[in-house]
């Protein structure tokens, strides 16, 4: 979010937990923009400046490529982008970002809250590089008790909420959905099958038997009896717990003293279901209901925001995100930034506790209520349980971040160790890894996994279907094949990086730009594949003809024994050789060769079981899940409608003539 003139700081990316933490800064702390860039984007700003009223709005940075360098949100944005202008008292950063400026754009607001929350929305489409990004590639995942069935289940939940129901959360974990359902199922005895499947059953399942369903499907329940148990659910969810346990309790005691017993005990066991659920926190609260806990951390430059989830007087988990943000930056600035954003397609709760005191307290207060459609307090504890909660989310900050840093240093070393074994200069950036899975030729599949300073990169990990022209059972062509597209894409996407190093021209900001070394890269420094000899020439060639020849390239053969501790590599201009056992690199290079061959096979095998339960009537073309729904219900197998005539076809409800006629074009003219 954007601040007063005076510390209108730039912000860098945000990563969450399982994100790479930054290495050195794209550009350092002390370096100055080239004087003739700053004073370009100078005369750029003052020319907008001229002409902006001094209404509140959301400003917006371009390049001359046209990318978003910033959005900042202003309550006057003449004196905000006024302040760009000025030439001075600028950090380093805002310089930089300054000099890069080639092109603005406005949009005017009535109301400075209007402001944020507009500014929070386009950062988070825009992305641009010098804001704090809030990356939620990861959803928190939420309970959702469903309202639109008459007999409503509970389900996990992700993504956007568009099914009709009550939705609880978020929780910080799937783990931590699972484990209150699977307590809510045997207190309240909530179906948690799909719709069709309630829709089909003709005698109830096992949740049944084992007491975790009441089977409103057969009417082993009635309706209204079984809403009234989803409404009991409702309700302890919704906060209302001591009432739900009293409401049980006292059934409980009734049952018991008309000599009900089996009753009773059925009542006693979900009123301990309920006490698990409460129970089975790390924290419990008795002064604060609902809320959100945000502290930070900052050690060596870098940050880490620890969140705890309240809901229900309980603690749902917590999640530690890392930003990336300018080493000018205090944590209350970063810490602000981050809130702003976080609940841009979330509901706040009631109460959002901060561990440091922020500037524009009041305005998000305001933001975050305009949003939620009714008051959200934001304040920073100093003193009772709010503040003993706080001290628990800051003690968590600062062992994530120790531990997110310490985990960072031993992967550097390895990939240290990793470019020594291998003769590199240094230790690779990006390393990538190769194996096939398949079985006599059958569904086969090619797998990359990707490593790198922050461990294993999942977000880049790729499969690779390989065509039928690869003769089966060929393990060379595969891998032919495998690297030949991998390389080729590469290429392509190359070229117009090439492009625009060109376009950037005299600009130095933008060269710097388009060379950050903090970004991930997408060309590997190191090639390893699964294989002996023979691989590792087909890959040699596909590589050079591909222009990667520079990229160092390693088989690891498992020899005739296969023993581990045993490999042996193959490079260009050295003989095979063995590393020795105790080396750390040979360890390492077992956890990535066992990871590309774990999900090789995994791919293979979910290829493997889509061919498996694959329907023929699935490759007829206009033969959609109703239609195939329609035949599989009159005639009962795919057998039987390959059999049938095409009179039978036709007289089957809700299939057209056409449809009959290419399902049966289909099975006999072949």
């Amino acid at each position: 979010m954007s601040r007063e003139p005076q510390d209108d700081l730039p912000q860098d990316e945000f990563a969450e937990e399982e994100d790479a933490l930054p290495g050195p800064e794209p550009v350092p702390e002390h370096a100055q923009a080239a004087p003739g860039a700053l004073k370009a984007g100078i005369e750029v700003i003052q020319q907008f400046a001229k002409h902006l009223p001094n209404r509140p709005g959301v400003y917006r940075m371009f390049d001359r490529a046209g990318e978003v360098l910033y959005v900042g949100k202003a309550k006057s944005l003449k004196n905000r982008v006024t302040s760009y202008a000025r030439g001075m008292a600028h950090t380093n950063a805002v310089a930089r970002m300054i000099a890069e400026t080639a092109n603005m754009e406005f949009v005017t607001t009535g109301t400075e809250t209007e402001a944020l929350l507009l500014e929070s929305n386009l950062i988070k489409q825009l992305r641009p590089r010098y804001n704090v990004l809030l990356r939620d590639d990861k959803s928190f995942p939420y309970i959702l008790l469903t309202g639109d069935h008459a007999a409503p289940a509970i389900l996990k939940h992700r993504g956007s909420r568009q099914r009709k129901g009550d939705y609880f959360g978020p929780f910080a974990s799937v783990w931590a959905v699972t484990r209150t359902i699977d307590a809510l199922q045997k207190a309240f005895l909530i179906r948690t099958c799909s719709d069709s499947f309630y829709e089909n059953r003709t005698r109830p399942c096992l949740l049944y038997q084992i007491k975790r369903c009441a089977a409103p499907c057969t009417g082993e329940i009635s309706i209204p009896d079984y809403q009234a148990l989803a409404g009991q659910a409702r309700d302890f969810l919704s906060g209302r717990s001591s009432a739900v346990k009293q409401l049980l309790s006292a059934r409980m005691q009734e049952a018991a003293e008309a000599l009900e017993f089996e009753k009773a005990a059925r009542y006693r066991d979900r009123l301990a279901a309920l006490s698990a659920v409460q129970a089975g926190q790390d924290i419990n609260t008795q002064g604060v209901e609902e809320a959100d806990v945000f502290a930070i951390d900052e050690q060596a430059g870098q940050f880490c925001v620890e969140i705890f989830f309240f809901r229900n007087h309980q603690n749902w988990g917590n999640r530690a995100l890392f930003p990336r943000a300018d080493r000018s930056l205090s944590p209350s600035e970063v810490l602000a930034s981050v809130v702003a954003q976080f609940y841009d397609d979330k509901p706040p709760p009631r109460l959002v506790l901060l561990s440091h005191p922020v500037e524009e307290i009041a305005l998000i207060a305001e933001a975050l209520s305009a949003r939620a459609g009714r008051k959200v307090e934001v304040a920073n504890p100093k003193r009772g349980e709010r503040a003993d909660l706080m001290a628990h989310a800051v003690k968590n900050a600062r062992e994530a971040l120790s531990r997110k840093l310490a985990d960072n240093a031993g992967q550097s070393a390895l990939l240290a160790a990793l470019g020594a074994a291998f003769g590199m200069e240094s230790g690779p950036r990006r390393v990538e890894v190769y194996d096939n899975s398949h079985i006599m030729g059958t569904n086969a599949v090619g797998g990359m996994v990707v490593a790198g300073p922050d461990g294993f990169v999942k977000n880049q990990y790729r499969t690779f279907n390989i065509s039928t022209d690869t003769i089966a059972g060929d393990d060379f062509g595969m891998m032919r094949e495998v690297l030949t597209r991998r390389f080729a894409r590469l290429a392509k996407e190359a070229a117009p990086a090439a492009d625009e190093e060109s376009v950037a021209g005299s600009n130095p900001a933008r060269a710097t730009k388009l060379k950050d070394p903090d970004a991930f890269p997408s060309r590997p420094d190191l090639v390893i594949v699964d294989g002996g000899k023979g691989q590792f020439e087909a890959a040699r060639r596909i590589m050079a003809e591909l222009g990667a020849a520079d990229i160092p390239l390693v088989a690891i053969a498992k020899g005739s024994d296969r023993n581990a501790m045993r490999e042996t590599f193959h490079m260009a201009g050295r003989e095979p050789f063995k590393l020795q056992p105790r080396d750390p690199a040979l360890y390492f290079i077992q956890r990535l060769r066992d990871e590309a061959h774990r999900f090789a096979i995994g791919t293979h095998r979910a290829r493997r079981k889509r061919e498996t339960m694959k329907n023929p009537l699935d490759e007829i073309p206009g033969i959609g899940p109703s239609r195939k729904r329609a035949l599989l219900l009159h005639f009962g197998t795919v057998k039987a409608i390959q059999r049938a005539k095409l009179d039978d076809l036709m007289r089957t409800p809700g299939v057209n003539a056409a449809t009959a006629r290419a399902v049966h074009d289909f099975f006999h003219d072949a």
